[in-house]
This record gives C-alpha cells, sequence and structure tokens, in this order.
C-alpha cells in the first residue's frame, strides 16, 4: 500500500496543521490500514450528509481517504449511506475495531474507556489577618470565565465506566 500524505490540495499559501490533522497524521502511521482495506468505518460520528459535506469542506479530511477533487468527486450522501448499511449488515464496523485494538495492543498501546474528569475552585480567604499575617502559599488567584477567584484548582477524575 502507497504512503499517502496528508497535506493540502497545493493552492493554499498558508495554513496551520490542525487537532484533526495531526489526529489523522498518527493514525495513518499506526493502523494497519493493509489489514483494513475491505473493512471501513466512520471515525467522526457524522451523519451521512455531513460525511459528504466534511469531504469538500476539509482537504485533511478528503486527503485521508484519499479523495482528490481534481480528479474524482466525493461520493454523495446516498452513497455512504448505501456502503454504512452494507458494513451493518456484515458486521463489520465490530471487527475493525478489534483489529485496531489488537494492531495497538501489539505495539504496547492499551486502549481503556476514558475519564470523567471535573475541574473545580478550592476557595481560600484572601485575607492576611490570621496568626500568621500572610496568605496560603500554595493557594493563587485564578480565573474561571470572566470571575476571578482565589484559592486552589482540582481536578477530579473518574473512571467513566467501573472496571
Amino acid at each position: 500500500m502507497k504512503q499517502r500524505t496528508l497535506a493540502m490540495s497545493g493552492f493554499e499559501r498558508y495554513g496551520k496543521k490542525t487537532r484533526r490533522a495531526l489526529f489523522l497524521e498518527e493514525m495513518e502511521q499506526v493502523v494497519p490500514w493493509g489489514k483494513l482495506c475491505c473493512l471501513i468505518e466512520q471515525w467522526f460520528n457524522l451523519s451521512d450528509p455531513a460525511v459528504e459535506e466534511a469531504l469538500y469542506d476539509s482537504g485533511v479530511m478528503g486527503c485521508f481517504v484519499g479523495i482528490d477533487l481534481g480528479n474524482e468527486p466525493v461520493p454523495d450522501e446516498t452513497t455512504v449511506c448505501k456502503f454504512r448499511h452494507l458494513l451493518e449488515e456484515h458486521r463489520l464496523g465490530g471487527q475493525m475495531l478489534e483489529a485496531v485494538n489488537l494492531h495497538l495492543q501489539s505495539r504496547g498501546v492499551r486502549i481503556t474507556t476514558g475519564t470523567i474528569v471535573d475541574a473545580t475552585i478550592i476557595h481560600a480567604p484572601t485575607s492576611t489577618k490570621n496568626r500568621e499575617q500572610k496568605r496560603d502559599p500554595e493557594m493563587h488567584q485564578t480565573k474561571k470565565g470572566n470571575q476571578w477567584y482565589f484559592g486552589m484548582k482540582a481536578h477530579v477524575g473518574v473512571d467513566s465506566k467501573p472496571s
């Protein structure tokens, strides 16, 4: 399988590498595409019309799926829908996910459930009217939205699913 590059189409003069482009480049390197040629899945939770629109709108996504708009059109939403139904009918999505996970595990990458993170502020008095005549050195000012607070940020992580 030939190596693809996830670059712009060539007409752009300015740009920056987006998080989506970085993610797709990483997937290009770690996913065993040769083993998955006949097993395809949508990764971005897009509706069928949104897939068509994203492939026209995003040069990075079009390049990732191998579509060159200078040579071929994007599949329309009906074609995408029929293809998705074909994958569902043959239960290929699960097979693809299993193949990708096994490949990643063989490279030492462990896929787990997500973590829910809550960030909160533990308030502290700003006053220096105490025995030491100073503020707590571990506390500081922080901004949340447009409001300033004095205290400490606390980030609490909890597994999204029990193990």
